[in-house]
Order: structure tokens, then sequence, then C-alpha cells
């Protein structure tokens, strides 16, 4: 029978390259990002969608609806489950024991999920959060400032992360993106000893030929790393050197806190006393000051949903026969 493997983490946290690792070997399954949990799952949620039926008025009905069946939510959510396992089940074929799913945004219904597979297993992804928070902007921005509309999954997210690993720790594997890196053999043990599979040390240089298949996740990761490499480390420090963003940084890090810091592995102290050691630089200081308030304006005005409203407009427009 084919068990549901998640792996948790923020976008640009290394999930891919761990993805692949695990893909590499014969017993799991995968596409690129397959997201396919998130529509389903966020059917129950009164905020957070934008849709033309008006997502309010569904949630009602949905509600009217699953009081009329047998075992209520619990059969709307089972049947979920069970066209998940389906499609996760026809995507893996016959030979694989897992199929992988990783959707980084997986952290805003992580809960629903645990709760919906209790025979699955669950990766726990962590990463330096001033690292991701550096390739989020090196990745989607070319290296400028876009943090501020990224705030859904560097708060938000990590938030939700943290708390759902607090709570299922007992049934979930946790692993820090640099130790994957520095000190790869007894982490991947650990990780296919959690998953019941023999480690094959021959995974480090098969995972290079991994090509996942889909559109999404880091292709361009794909190509450019195929060793476990540790040029990526310490590469934040430079992207985050001039004075606003180091700025940031301390805000950031005093947001997370000692404690949800110590739950990923990671120490505040030395989070801060590395970024201080980091040399400030100049670079981007006016495109920063720039750009941050823009960033913030485009969380408020959701321009994406703005877009859209003229075509609500025209298609009202037309229905009423004045085309």
């Amino acid at each position: 029978m084919m068990i549901p493997l998640f792996l948790f983490s923020l976008p640009r946290a290394g999930s891919t390259l761990a993805q692949r690792v695990l893909a590499a070997h014969e017993q799991i399954a995968t596409v690129s990002e397959p997201w396919i949990l998130l529509p389903y799952l966020y059917s129950q949620k009164d905020r957070g969608i934008y849709a033309e039926y008006d997502h309010h008025t569904f949630i009602l009905a949905l509600e009217d609806f699953c009081r009329e069946l047998p075992n209520g939510k619990e059969d709307y959510l089972t049947e979920i489950r069970e066209l998940a396992l389906r499609l996760y089940t026809k995507a893996a074929g016959k030979e694989a024991k897992y199929f992988l799913d990783k959707t980084p945004r997986y952290h805003l219904i992580v809960e629903d999920v645990i709760r919906l597979f209790p025979e699955g297993k669950f990766i726990f992804l962590w990463r330096n959060p001033l690292a991701t928070a550096a390739s989020i902007m090196e990745y989607w921005a070319q290296g400028r400032w876009n943090l501020s509309i990224h705030k859904l999954d560097l708060f938000d997210g990590l938030a939700n992360l943290i708390a759902a690993y607090e709570r299922h720790n007992s049934i979930a594997h946790a692993v820090r993106y640099e130790d994957l890196i520095t000190n790869p053999e007894p982490e991947w043990r650990k990780i296919f000893t959690y998953l019941g599979l023999p480690y094959n040390p021959e995974l480090f240089s098969r995972f290079a030929e991994v090509q996942l298949k889909g559109r999404m996740g880091d292709h361009s990761g794909t190509k450019r790393h195929q060793t476990l490499s540790q040029e990526p480390l310490n590469k934040w420090t430079r992207t985050m050197a001039n004075p606003i963003r180091k700025a940031w940084c301390r805000r950031y890090l005093r947001w997370i806190g000692a404690e949800r810091l110590n739950v990923m592995g990671y120490s505040l102290s030395e989070l801060r006393t590395e970024l201080d050691a980091a040399p400030t630089r100049l670079q981007r200081v006016g495109s920063d000051l720039c750009r941050a308030p823009l960033g913030m304006v485009f969380r408020a005005l959701e321009p994406l949903i703005m877009l859209r409203m003229p075509n609500i407009f025209l298609h009202w427009y037309r229905s009423q026969g004045k085309t």
C-alpha cells in the first residue's frame, strides 16, 4: 500500500535538494510540487480566498451540506483524503512505497494535512531563517528587496510549521538543511530509518540524475547543484549586508525568538553574532528604501486580485446585453 510522505518547509529552504535525494530512492516517487491539497482543505476556510463564486456563501452552503452527511464534516474530509490517496497512488506507480508531496505552501494547512493522513510520514526541513529570506530575494527578485510581499511565508508560514512540529514531533522527523549539506551521511541515515527504508550511499551521486516533472520548484537549482555543495551556506551574509537589511534581520530574529529558534535547532545569540560579524556594505540601500514601502502597498491592495476586477465588470456588462 502506498504511503503519503510530506516534506514541510518554507520556500527557498532547500526542499528541492532534499526532494531530489529522496526521489533517488527507488521506493519514493514524486513530482515537482503537487499543490493538490490546498484548494480542497481551503474549502473549509472562510479567509484567504478570493473567488468569483463568492467563497463566503460557499462556506455556508458546505456547512449545510455536511450536516446532512451521516458523519458530518468527517465524511467530507474522508472523501478528500481518499481522492488524494488515489491520485498519489496513480502518480507513484506500482513499485513505490511512498509518494512524496513537497509543496512549500502546505505550511498554510500543515495541521490539516497531518490530521488527514494519520498513516503518513512527515519530514520538517528547517533552514537558517536569514538564509531563507536572502534566498527569496536572490531567486525571485535578483537580489532586490521583496520581503514585504513574502510575509505569508516568512512569518505566518514559519509560525505554523514550528507550532505543528511542537505538537506532532513524536510522529515526525526534523532536520536542518545545513546538516544535510555538512554532515550528510548520518542525517540521511536517520531520515531513511524514520521511513523504514534501506540507506544507500549511492543516493548522493544518483540524485543528480533526478529530473522532477512539472513546472513548479527550483529547476535552476537542479541544473546548478549536482553535488551536496556547501557554497550556499554563507551566501546570505552577502545578500543581507547593507544596514537596512541587517536591521530587518535583527527585527525578524527578535520576532521569531530564542524559543522557536531552538525548536528549529538554531541559537538566537549565534545568529545575531554571525549577522553582526558580516561586513556591512551600502549596496542597494537606495533601492531598498524605495521598494520596501511598495511591498507593503502590494500586500495591502492585493493587485493580482485587482487585475481580475475588469474581467468581472466586463462579464457583467456583457450579461446585460451591452456588447
